[in-house]
Formats: structure tokens, C-alpha cells, sequence
């Protein structure tokens, strides 16, 4: 099993947040909002898309590649932590 359907409720639930947040972008702009709005409007989407693709890759690594829970060879866990970490850095 694919860990996005583990987890395929939390996730669908990030993406209807994001569907909600989209369309409040296209309400303001039809309702002719200021620019100030809407661009605090598609910040906040930007920031709730990086958190989606920081847990999807974390959740890949951890499925795919080693989980530094389990994995019993440990210098490749340490390898998928010192990633994991450098991936979450990097989406900051």
C-alpha cells in the first residue's frame, strides 16, 4: 500500500483546504478586492502547497527510500534524517 493512501484522508483534506483557499482568490478578484488581499490571499496557498510537498516527499523517503525509525542499516538512516531535515530546511 502506497503511503498516500495510508494517509488519504489527511491529504484530501489539505487539497479541499487549498480548493477553498483558491476559490477565495478568485472571489476576491471578482469581487475586485485590493491587490493587498489577494496577494496575502496567494501567499497563504503558497505556503499550504510547500507544507503538502514537504509531507509528500517526507512520507516518499520514509516509504520508498528508509524510514531512520525501522531501518536497521544505520548509516542509511541517518542518510534519510540528515534529508529529511535538509528538505524541510529548504521549504522553509
Amino acid at each position: 500500500m502506497s503511503h498516500t493512501n495510508k494517509h488519504k484522508d489527511k491529504l484530501l483534506a489539505r487539497v479541499r483546504r487549498l480548493k477553498g483557499q483558491i476559490e477565495a482568490v478568485e472571489r476576491s478578484l471578482e469581487s475586485d478586492a485590493s491587490c493587498g488581499e489577494v496577494l496575502n490571499l496567494v501567499a497563504s496557498i503558497r505556503g499550504a502547497v510547500t507544507g503538502l510537498t514537504g509531507e509528500l516527499i517526507e512520507d516518499h523517503i520514509r516509504e520508498h527510500v528508509s524510514n531512520p525509525q525501522t531501518d536497521p542499516d544505520q548509516a542509511r538512516a541517518q542518510g534519510a534524517t540528515e534529508l529529511i531535515d535538509a528538505i524541510r530546511t529548504y521549504l522553509k
